[in-house]
């Protein structure tokens, strides 16, 4: 579908941090726990559960906008989307250093003796480490 088909749709990305995005969008793609999903502006309505992973919106100017996001919701409803997220970042702003020690730290703490409370924790550290991993190298190159 051309860009000039598609219709704009009110879309807010907030954070515990903040503001993500608060405009209009033609497309966000979210990352769910068995793939990723794209909306369009007539999409059904819905409520659903983000996985650790990358968000992408095209803007009304065809222009895409990346954010690594940790778990949330998003809702779709009336032309309106409203994700959710504990987190939200832009690719570039990814410290490789820190998330690097994060990736390392929580691989060391897997190979632990720990509760399956402490094992699930890690496993998220471990999950969203190697998403901001991932999405650094792959999209900070990116304007």
């Amino acid at each position: 579908m051309s860009d000039q088909n598609m219709k704009p749709f009110g879309l807010q990305v907030i954070s515990v941090n903040g503001v993500f995005y608060d405009g209009k969008a033609l497309e966000i793609i979210l990352p769910l726990e068995d793939g990723e999903m794209a909306i369009l502006a007539d999409h059904e309505e819905m409520i659903l559960a983000i996985s650790d992973g990358v968000i992408k919106i095209k803007k009304p100017d065809g222009e895409w906008l990346i954010g690594v996001v940790s778990l949330g919701s998003v809702q779709f409803a009336n032309k309106r989307c409203i994700v959710i997220v504990n987190t939200v970042e832009k690719p570039e702003d990814i410290d490789k250093r820190r998330a690097q020690e994060a990736y390392t730290f929580a691989m060391e703490h897997m190979q632990q003796k720990q509760s399956i409370k402490e094992f699930k924790k890690s496993q998220a550290g471990l999950a969203r480490a190697l998403t901001r991993l991932k999405a650094a190298s792959k999209y900070s190159g990116l304007k």
